[in-house]
């Protein structure tokens, strides 16, 4: 495995130093679609090259965004596409397997109605979910407008950083691989974390309602 990342990152450096400005664009919208290209060797290794004099900062920011923003678009409408009925077939037939019902579903999308934008924002500084979260914007039709906005300025901050660690660590900014990857861990903790709960707090009510099951509704006849 650390041999393939190895030859994705070299095929990165190949890109941007042949490319310039068009190719961070492209590794950082096919970074978005396929996860296995990490944006934290790219945006770094563009910053380097800001310490060089090939690139402006400003400039591999705005490069970095735009591929961000256009791969978020792409699997946004790939959420518009599968649409919600066709996550919901899903649940009813295989959800007790996953624990999952259509009640999850309707508290997801409830709160993804009321906090979206946020969702949206928050999730693009987060590593694992930052690209599959132009799912559930696409399935829910979030106005475009607002997801751009929201995707741009999340996008923009995360580039921003990789970037200016790369400007900042100059020849040694492969430095920045170690710290994401921490960054990564703990994120990946969270969230085994966090479905342990689901599943804890899933098996504890179905065994209550097995214990304690509710009892049909009956219509008493009216005087």
């Amino acid at each position: 495995m650390a041999a393939i990342l190895d030859q994705i990152r070299i095929f990165i450096e190949e890109i941007i130093s042949a490319l310039g400005y068009p190719g961070i664009t492209f590794v950082m919208l096919v970074e978005n679609i396929f996860p296995p290209i990490p944006s934290e060797v790219v945006m770094p290794f563009a910053g380097f090259l800001v310490v060089s004099g090939r690139f402006t900062f400003l400039g591999i920011v705005l490069a970095g965004t735009l591929g961000s923003v256009l791969g978020a678009i792409a699997i946004y409408y790939i959420g518009l596409w599968s649409d919600e009925r066709l996550v919901r077939r899903f649940v009813r037939r295989y959800g007790r397997f996953f624990l999952i019902s259509e009640d999850d579903i309707d508290r997801a999308l409830r709160v993804f109605d009321r906090y979206g934008e946020i969702i949206i924002f928050v999730g693009r500084l987060i590593p694992i979910i930052r690209s599959l979260i132009s799912l559930p914007a696409g399935m829910q039709r979030m106005s475009m407008k607002k997801f751009l906005l929201f995707t741009t300025m999340g996008t923009a901050i995360w580039s921003g950083v990789l970037g200016y660690a790369g400007v900042f660590l100059g020849e040694n900014w492969e430095e920045i691989l170690q710290i994401v990857d921490q960054y990564e861990r703990i994120t990946a903790v969270i969230l085994v974390i966090l479905v342990v709960a689901f599943v804890f707090i899933r098996v504890r009510e179905l065994r209550r309602n097995r214990a304690h099951p509710r009892s049909p509704e009956v219509d008493l006849p009216r005087n």
